[in-house]
């Protein structure tokens, strides 16, 4: 079992705080769209794809033929099981009620809006072309193209954003009943318009008290109507948890197409060139598109799936054993009473996983853990 991620590089508008590969034009898609067609022959495998995700960038930007030749071409180069979670990634000032109905019927069944923020002061500040109205009004065409799994991403601890304000953005969003939130506090990533204005004191970040019980609202209010928190930043209904990004968390093999796309599969994690005309120039030499590949340790194997599978729906203590012959309940024991005091961890003697307390301090916790296994 496997997913399959597709980078679509193309947007109307780059977000500021936005560190994915992405350029601000829509000249060469159709281009791109045959050359996404040629890596996927490049790429081959006996294995079955549960999830299949069109990431970005902007996928809603390639029309729906284009988007429905991948697709055709996926299904004839892969095996994908018959249930799979087909999701797209899309910004809400670009769908219609057509296009919508045209990618449900190619085969898209789950849609995730980059909603961020009702509040327009907060939308200007992201960069966002989109405005309230305009999120509320995409939900609407989802429901009616048919779609039963949507995603609305939620952004806080944004400069000027108050607990009134942020309170406002999470009632407005759980009043279109989304199937999954996706939560994040923003984060100045390093070489972003973003990051440079910040380094210029331009910007005045939210300090980390702030931060800390903006994340406490988005969890309590979350939780409270009625959403599972399976992940430090996901919240979902019930059986809504997003598959793909469960095979991420999962240590799961997941195979990646396109421009700047990371794949990982049998511990071993590439990465391809981070440049459209790269990337193309390498497809149409017939080779595979790589900038690089890494083959894990087996210590950094079990770091990785410690971090990731403890930020998600807990760590796995019988594969630990199995795996890495760790028992990790007895080299952690100086802390699991201290943590299971504070609420912060259940052990329910298969996985270790975080609470909603836990999750507010998982790295401290991640950081222990690791020091712990050496």
């Amino acid at each position: 079992m496997f997913g399959l991620y597709l980078h679509i590089p193309f947007c109307e508008k780059k977000c500021s705080y936005c560190d994915f590969y992405s350029i601000e034009s829509t000249e060469h898609i159709h281009a791109f769209v045959r050359t996404l067609v040629q890596e996927i022959d490049l790429r081959s495998t006996s294995d079955i794809a549960t999830s299949v995700f069109f990431g970005g960038g902007t996928p809603s930007l390639l029309s729906p033929a284009d988007m429905a030749t991948i697709i055709s071409k996926l299904c004839n180069s892969y095996a994908i099981a018959e249930d799979a979670e087909w999701t797209m990634e899309c910004n809400p000032g670009t769908v219609t009620l057509e296009r919508l109905e045209a990618y449900r019927a190619s085969g898209i069944n789950r849609l995730s809006f980059g909603v961020q923020s009702f509040t327009a002061s907060e939308l200007m500040f992201l960069d966002r072309i989109h405005n309230a109205d305009e999120a509320d009004a995409a939900m609407s065409l989802a429901r009616a193209a048919g779609f039963d799994n949507v995603n609305m991403d939620l952004m806080f601890a944004v400069p000027g954003q108050t607990m009134e304000t942020l309170n406002y953005n999470l009632l407005r969003m759980l009043s279109l009943e989304p199937d999954h939130i996706s939560a994040y506090s923003l984060i100045y990533e390093h070489g972003t318009p973003l990051y440079a204005r910040l380094k210029k004191g331009l910007i005045t970040p939210q300090n980390e008290e702030v931060d800390a019980e903006m994340y406490a609202l988005v969890i309590a209010t979350l939780t409270a109507a009625g959403y599972e928190q399976y992940e430090v930043s996901n919240f979902a209904r019930t059986r809504k948890q997003c598959r793909h990004n469960l095979t991420y968390w999962h240590g799961d093999n997941y195979l990646a197409l396109g421009p700047s796309a990371h794949g990982y599969i049998d511990n071993t994690r590439y990465w391809n060139h981070r440049s459209l005309s790269a990337w193309t120039s390498k497809v149409h030499e017939g080779v595979l598109p790589e900038a690089n590949r890494e083959a894990l340790t087996p210590h950094e194997q079990l770091v990785e799936l410690l971090f990731l599978t403890l930020r998600a729906d807990g760590v796995p203590l019988a594969e630990f054993q199995s795996r890495f012959d760790i028992d990790l309940q007895s080299l952690l024991q100086p802390d699991l009473g201290h943590w299971f005091d504070a609420g912060f961890v259940i052990d329910n003697g298969i996985t270790l996983r975080l609470t909603g307390e836990g999750y507010r301090v998982c790295d401290e916790i991640t950081l222990k853990m690791i020091e712990r296994v050496g």
